[in-house]
């Protein structure tokens, strides 16, 4: 990971670097991160490449914590893609209520189609099918992941506070102990 000096010496960051380097974007604070989540998830599902560069860049806009908008990108990865757009698929199908019945369009008896034809028929109709699918799913899962990423957030928070008083009162019932022995 490179440091905040060599970021700013890089030549294509220069001119963005009082806005790519604000410390805010870095600091892990109970907002950033569920931001940077929500915004990793959905480059990581919508974005085919380049997810990292659009990832931080959205995180800018959206004062969202920056490496991690950047590492939630790998939920999708070469092993996971493939199982990701066969749901996003299934889910697209699912939501426009596609089934076999009306994905065979009626030919006309006049008209004689291709090999070719029924293929590129297929296609823009599966992707086109698959694209509102990957867009539903990365909604959902980013929601999801902002949703659970402040919970988790929240309860760290509540278990490190829960800590701090238990050892403090112990420190004071030590303290109590001590001086009604003296």
């Amino acid at each position: 990971m490179p440091t905040r000096e060599q970021m700013e010496a890089n030549r294509f960051i220069r001119p963005y670097a009082h806005r790519v380097l604000r410390s805010e974007l870095w600091r892990f604070t109970r907002r950033s991160v569920p931001r940077g989540v929500a915004l990793g998830i959905a480059a990581g599902i919508i974005i085919p490449l380049g997810q990292i560069f659009v990832a931080a860049m959205l995180a800018l806009p959206f004062r969202a914590n920056v490496p991690v908008a950047a590492a939630l990108t790998f939920v999708t990865n070469p092993i996971t893609t493939p199982l990701v757009w066969l749901f996003a698929n299934w889910l697209g199908s699912f939501l426009l209520r596609i089934d076999e019945v009306t994905r065979v369009a009626p030919v006309s008896v006049a008209m004689q189609q291709t090999d070719f034809d029924r293929f590129l028929e297929w296609l823009t109709g599966e992707t086109l099918v698959t694209a509102f699918g990957l867009v539903a799913l990365a909604v959902f899962t980013s929601a999801l992941g902002y949703l659970v990423s402040g919970w988790i957030w929240r309860w760290i928070v509540a278990r490190k506070r829960t800590r701090m008083i238990r050892a403090r009162r112990e420190r004071l019932d030590r303290a109590r102990h001590t001086e009604a022995e003296a």
